[in-house]
């Protein structure tokens, strides 16, 4: 069942929340010693949740005892939130982050925590306490970082909907690797009041899931505005009816991009001229990749910079590169940057004046050995940093429009490959309509051969 049919059946007493949290926690118990996509399951209080659901008197959301995984770099009260990090190992917070409360009390029930790297950082899905998290479709490659948890834990049914994070494409790669659907929203949809960086839009809390219809379930029970968060928005976009004009770009003229999938990218823009009016556009984005880089340094290096002092020899080899990476940079440096991110911006908003979708690959490259920790070449070409074959991704995230992520039409035998479906800021509406759209034509997800 997708997560919007199993909370029909479960408001209707046709299912009873308990019973479907065990059959979840089977499957989990079945499967997830060879994938490693949970870092933490809590039995007790999803059970103590799913009984509450079974008790009242009516449903108590739209998500009435549908099991949810949280990403385990999200606060959950009283379950263990580790931040990927042994730092953290017994860390149990004392409240929830404000996405997990409203699910809560849209009525889902938290299964567990997804597995990360370490704060986040790395290609891989691994930290020193679990993985790496393997993908479903072939456990010898990598589910993609940051949210691999969150999406094999979906593409293996494990549970039908999970969060995750994105800063540079963290729930849209593994979203591409293993076949799911995935939502990075306009920053600030989903509140985050407790963000020191108030203002800060490179990072916002997403989903992933099966179907479009799950994606937007899950955001409209988490969305909404929030008095502390000065970003916060609501959504107010206007649906635009007759055949949509899309515009295609495989690279944004910049990214390093492996000419195989171009190859997947070009016949899924075939496959898309059946329903859009298509045509090949790019914002202006040169400039993007060094600007991106400048600003995640900066905020790495503001937000755990303390720790790199204090307890680097407990640190990852990858968060200690990122930390450093900001150290040396000056004033004039980010504002440069945040110039150019302006400039960029703005190109995007021209692209929008012609078009209704632009359409780019979620991947750069298809998955890779888990044995191997950074992507340092796409078609024999050396990459200058470990984050630049994300270069695809996290230029929409320099820009902060909103991206929905659908897997492709493909063969049996081909690896998940995804597209970004990209909207301008505050149209979720929209991109969800689309998406219902593409998802009958086959841009749909296939269960992996588990």
């Amino acid at each position: 069942m997708t997560a919007t049919a199993l909370a029909g059946t479960l408001a209707r007493r046709d299912l009873w929340a308990c019973d479907v949290l065990e059959a979840h926690l089977d499957r989990i118990a079945r499967h997830d010693p060879g994938l490693s996509a949970f870092i933490t399951v809590d039995a007790i209080a999803a059970r103590r949740a799913a009984a509450a659901c079974d008790a009242a008197s009516e449903p108590l959301g739209p998500l009435h005892g549908v099991p949810i995984a949280i990403k385990d770099l999200t606060d959950t009260a009283e379950i263990v939130t580790t931040y990927g990090s042994t730092l953290f190992r017994d860390h149990r917070p004392t409240q929830d982050d404000l996405v997990v409360e409203r699910l809560r009390r849209a009525g889902a029930v938290i299964i567990g925590k997804t597995n990360t790297p370490e704060f986040g950082f790395g290609a891989v899905c691994t930290n020193r306490m679990c993985g790496p998290t393997r993908n479903p479709f072939d456990r010898e490659l990598t589910s993609g970082g940051s949210s691999g948890g969150s999406a094999a834990a979906v593409a293996a049914h494990m549970v039908t909907l999970a969060h995750g994070t994105d800063f540079g494409g963290s729930v849209r790669t593994p979203a591409s690797f293993c076949d799911v659907m995935s939502i990075r929203p306009t920053p600030g949809r989903i509140p985050s009041p407790r963000r020191s960086l108030g203002w800060d839009t490179l990072a916002t809390h997403g989903f992933l899931a099966r179907s479009v219809g799950d994606l937007e379930l899950a955001l409209s029970a988490s969305a909404g505005s929030d008095r502390y968060d000065p970003v916060a928005v609501a959504d107010g976009a206007m649906r635009r009816s007759g055949r949509a004009r899309i515009a295609v770009t495989p690279d944004f003229g910049v990214a390093r991009v492996a000419s195989e999938v171009r190859a997947r990218f070009d016949a899924a823009c075939r496959a898309l001229a059946v329903v859009a009016d298509v045509e090949h556009a790019s914002p202006d984005c040169g400039g993007a990749i060094e600007t991106f880089r400048t600003l995640r340094a900066a905020h790495v290096a503001d937000s755990y910079g303390e720790l790199l002092k204090t307890r680097r020899n407990e640190l990852t080899p990858t968060v200690i590169w990122n930390i450093e990476a900001g150290a040396a940079l000056s004033a004039q440096d980010y504002l440069t940057a945040e110039r150019r991110r302006t400039a960029i911006y703005r190109s995007f908003r021209d692209v929008f004046a012609c078009a209704d979708f632009l359409i780019a690959p979620a991947a750069s490259v298809f998955p890779w050995a888990n044995e191997i920790s950074d992507v340092t070449e796409i078609d024999g070409q050396s990459l200058e940093t470990p984050i630049d074959y994300l270069a695809v991704t996290f230029i929409v995230s320099l820009v902060g429009f909103p991206v929905l992520t659908l897997p492709t039409p493909g063969e049996p035998h081909q690896l998940p490959f995804g597209i970004q479906i990209i909207a301008p800021p505050g149209c979720e509406s929209r991109l969800f309509a689309f998406g219902r759209v593409i998802e009958e034509l086959g841009f749909s997800h296939r269960r992996p051969p588990l």
